[in-house]
């Protein structure tokens, strides 16, 4: 390969990387935190994963703005927060978390004084646990940066199949590298490739009759990566079944 080619892919390589958000340096936000000493209170969330102890996710994890919740499309992505600007809260080291639910904008109080996650503001609202690994828990609100990091996870991509027979509702959890997934498809042992729609948060939703046949499944996150996990549930799967397939490294 010459010179000319390989800068070429160097330049391609780091132009992907930053426009799906690595590699592009830190950005100001602020970060507060709700769910009580336990996290308890951060369970279920617009992100659809439900108890994120068992999903995997634990504590480390964090409520979007607007701004930064895409809808429901950055759902699974990971950030890597550090306090900063504040001698008085702020504790050494960072934090990376996992977006899992959505922060509401709250338009009756001014974006300085309590409406931390209306638009245009970056915000995380943090678990309680983890916000209190960068910062005091007196502090309440305090100045960080965050910048995109990969995800790494235990296992692979897990798949649960929810709804009925017409309406196959597939919640995508434990998805590494980029995290959030931006398309799914599914195929049955009797079908060829069918690109599902997201429902909500991480829910993608199928209306084909796919009973009794092995699913297979595909995914594409932010990056572009796309990966096949083929016949993660044999014929005999049922609603409510999670299922277990490859893995984003």
């Amino acid at each position: 390969m010459g010179l000319a080619s390989f800068l070429i892919i160097v330049i391609l390589g780091v132009m992907t990387s930053r426009a799906n958000g690595y590699g592009g340096g830190w950005v100001n936000a602020h970060a507060t935190f709700y769910g009580g000493g336990d996290a308890s209170g951060t369970m279920g969330g617009a992100c659809g994963y439900g108890n994120l102890y068992s999903q995997g996710y634990g504590t480390n994890t964090a409520a979007l703005s607007t701004a930064l919740f895409n809808n429901g499309l950055s759902c699974g992505a990971c950030f890597e927060i550090r306090c900063q600007n504040d001698g008085r809260w702020c504790l050494p080291g960072s934090i990376v978390v996992t977006a899992t639910n959505f922060c509401p904008p709250n338009n009756a109080l001014p974006n300085n004084a309590g409406g931390w996650c209306n638009p245009p503001q970056q915000h995380f609202d943090l678990s309680q646990p983890v916000f209190q690994r960068i910062a005091q828990y007196k502090a309440g609100i305090v100045p960080v940066a965050y910048r995109r990091v990969p995800c790494v996870r235990r296992g692979g991509i897990r798949f649960t199949i929810n709804g009925h027979s017409y309406f196959n509702l597939v919640l995508i959890t434990n998805v590494g590298g980029a995290g959030d997934v931006h398309s799914a498809w599914v195929k049955g042992s009797r079908t060829g490739w069918q690109a599902m729609s997201r429902n909500w948060g991480q829910n993608w939703q199928s209306n084909s009759y796919l009973n009794g046949q092995a699913l297979s499944f595909k995914v594409t996150t932010s990056d572009g990566r796309t990966i096949v996990s083929n016949n993660v549930a044999s014929a005999r799967w049922s609603f409510g079944q999670t299922f277990t397939g490859a893995q984003i490294r």
